[in-house]
């Protein structure tokens, strides 16, 4: 099998390396898709080396077939489709003893931290997998953890039925929550700059609005009382300020982009109406058990989203295609593309 070691800044290597039996509690996974989410682009464009181990395998979204059980697992058979979430806790922290395992103060967040699954096979301990239902294609399996991503955020929003719901970025997880707070029976927008990804939100049935006409737009549509939920996706310092301005009294905005400095906020604004700031990071597991459901039953607009499918060997190509802009998700084929032997 063939793998993909990131090795410094915008410099991946395509190796051919063994697949090993799985130890005791692990089992071994034949890698079918893995798609390359927006920390990935980071690591690519080295601004994450402190984190990462080189040469590192990462990647996290992903999908494919158990391949071998180590000694002691057991409720998992070769052939089973699979995706992972991969989180590993040390149990013992605040947060842990807290119940939020997920925010766990030495997380191991596995396909960054530790080995991920841009490479053909992958080994994982069993306690970390998430069953696909077998008539889910595994390219939509390969969704499984972004929509989980937007099926916590949504979660942490509490949103409604019937509420009104702006999502402040229209690119692939923007999206994701998009379509996830539609199914909870929000009445949703979102505000993206690009026309392209206005077109794509559009093509899956979701309404947009322009960002030069946003103020206006969302007092006309909610009867000049504001939005109940805002969701700030667009890690940008006007998302920021959108995201408050444009809720109403007693509004919710989560947080979900990861901004890498410190953005100005209107704190008379949260004091004059009484708003509330929500952090929002990961998932817990019936956030993925939720999101294999809305994708199984075609809530969530799979293909649409699914912008290029890259052969492994490809990878660098993979990624500085996004670099370009005009793609959603782009999933690297972990079965193809291996070079000669």
């Amino acid at each position: 099998m063939i793998a993909a070691a990131y090795r410094g800044a915008r410099t991946f290597t395509v190796e051919q390396r063994a697949p090993v039996p799985p130890p005791p509690g692990d089992v071994r996974i034949d890698v079918a898709y893995t798609g390359i989410c927006g920390t990935d682009l980071h690591i690519f464009h080295g601004t994450m080396d402190h984190r990462v181990t080189m040469p590192a395998v990462i990647g996290h979204e992903m999908s494919g077939r158990i391949a071998a059980v180590g000694a002691g697992v057991t409720g998992w058979t070769v052939g089973d489709p699979v995706t992972v979430m991969p989180l590993r806790w040390c149990g013992e922290c605040p947060a842990c003893r807290n119940d939020s395992q997920h925010i766990c103060h030495r997380l191991d967040f596995v396909g960054i931290d530790s080995p991920g699954s841009m490479q053909g096979s992958w080994t994982v301990p069993a306690s970390l997998l998430i069953r696909l239902p077998d008539d889910l294609p595994l390219t939509h399996g390969a969704l499984v953890e972004p929509t989980a991503v937007a099926v916590h955020d949504v979660r942490r929003g509490s949103v409604r039925p019937g509420e009104h719901v702006v999502v402040i970025g229209g690119g692939p997880v923007g999206l994701l929550i998009a379509s996830v707070a539609a199914a909870e029976g929000a009445d949703v927008r979102v505000i993206e700059l690009d026309p392209v990804r206005r077109a794509t939100a559009e093509q899956i049935g979701l309404q947009t609005i322009d960002p030069a006409t946003a103020t206006a737009d969302i007092q006309a549509w909610t009867g000049g009382t504001g939005a109940d939920v805002t969701f700030e996706v667009s890690g940008s310092a006007g998302g920021v300020t959108t995201a408050i301005e444009a809720l109403a009294t007693r509004g919710r905005c989560v947080m979900v982009a990861i901004h890498t400095e410190p953005r100005p906020v209107n704190l008379f604004q949260m004091f004059w109406r009484e708003l509330t700031l929500i952090g929002a990071r990961v998932y817990v597991r019936d956030d993925f058990l939720r999101a294999v459901d809305l994708l199984s039953s075609g809530q969530i607009p799979a293909d649409a989203l699914i912008s290029r499918i890259v052969a492994l060997a490809d990878v660098t190509d993979a990624f500085t295609a996004l670099d370009g802009g005009g793609a959603m998700k782009i999933l690297i084929d972990c079965a193809a593309g291996a070079p000669d032997a």
